[in-house]
């Protein structure tokens, strides 16, 4: 393999886990952060103890807090929470081969995928993907069995990421649905923090299958009316991502889900995860992309009116109950 010098931006727990995996394989790798204090730390104690703890840092990985050196690099993907891709997207200049993100959400401030704004500053033809699927970040650090999607608009671009990422324990899987991809990331986290709440309020495993099943349901016709492909949501980055983060309790938005339902509120229930928990930030965006488009998404509109504080977990139970029967 040709090795590469690669910037992940934002040193949170994702993109640490695939700065590690990236090292490993001998690719030299830049992890930026925005905090020096944390940077320091990382440089000094050569792990992410505040993001990724216990897991030491390979030799060709180096932390830094230097933008502009990140910015020579041969490959850089974008690692930071969605609502903060748009800011830093400005500060960038254009990137030699493309712009990779593994961030799962969509800008609040215009409530469109990330993809558009990358769009809107370099040009429809410029190359730029999302990585994406179900895989936790501890899981990758300790390169665990992990299969990902890439997906995109070009193709030798998907290839240069491919070769890569594919390595090891790590499948990468190639598609040029960027838009389901990106979706699927996205409302999978709300429909976590409804997983959780289920849980946290006693309802079992049936209320989750439940869930989970009529979410996917809701996923993919949101997906199929702004122009993303069906098999998408039966994929990795559909139904595998959805799954896992439903399911397990290594998914933060799960976690947040779970506290909300032993009733906690949400800033305590978020300050408890202690990292940014993507579905509360963009349950109004999916819900406002979804009315957009006259898409119905009732599990999605009573998590955002949870969120927003006009109903209670109770509430959001009984009223998607009394829903009226139809076909499924």
């Amino acid at each position: 393999m040709e090795n590469q010098s690669i910037a992940i931006l934002g040193a949170g727990s994702w993109g640490t886990a695939v700065a590690i995996h990236l090292a490993h394989y001998g690719n030299r790798v830049m992890l930026w952060g925005h905090n020096s204090q944390h940077v320091q730390r990382m440089q000094q104690q050569r792990t992410n103890e505040r993001y990724l703890p216990g897991t030491t840092f390979p030799d060709l990985l180096e932390p830094t807090e230097s933008l502009k050196d990140c910015q020579q690099a041969d490959q850089v993907i974008i690692a930071v929470p969605s609502h903060v891709f748009a800011e830093l997207l400005t500060k960038l200049d254009k990137p030699k081969q493309g712009i990779a993100w593994l961030t799962k959400g969509i800008d609040p401030v215009s409530n469109h995928l990330l993809s558009r704004l990358v769009a809107e500053k370099w040009g429809e033809s410029y190359p730029a993907a999302i990585i994406s699927g179900p895989s936790f970040a501890k899981e990758v650090a300790k390169l665990l069995p992990t299969a990902l999607t890439v997906a995109g608009n070009n193709h030798d671009y998907q290839q240069a990421l491919h070769k890569i990422l594919h390595h090891g324990n790590m499948r990468v899987y190639l598609s040029n649905d960027i838009i389901g991809v990106q979706l699927c990331g996205a409302v999978k986290n709300v429909l976590a923090i409804a997983c959780g709440i289920s849980d946290g309020l006693g309802y079992g495993a049936n209320a989750k299958a439940a869930l989970i099943t009529r979410g996917l349901a809701e996923m993919s016709r949101l997906g199929k009316a702004i122009g993303a492909r069906e098999e998408t949501f039966i994929g990795l980055a559909g139904v595998g991502d959805l799954v896992l983060t439903c399911t397990d309790d290594q998914s933060r938005n799960r976690r947040f889900g779970l506290l909300i339902g032993h009733g906690m509120d949400l800033d305590t229930a978020e300050n408890k995860i202690g990292q940014v928990v993507e579905g509360r930030h963009n349950a109004l965006q999916i819900c406002m992309l979804a009315k957009s488009v006259n898409v119905e998404m009732p599990i999605c509109i009573q998590i955002e009116a949870l969120i927003e504080g006009k109903i209670t977990p109770e509430q959001a139970v009984v009223n998607l109950m009394k829903r009226s029967a139809r076909s499924e």
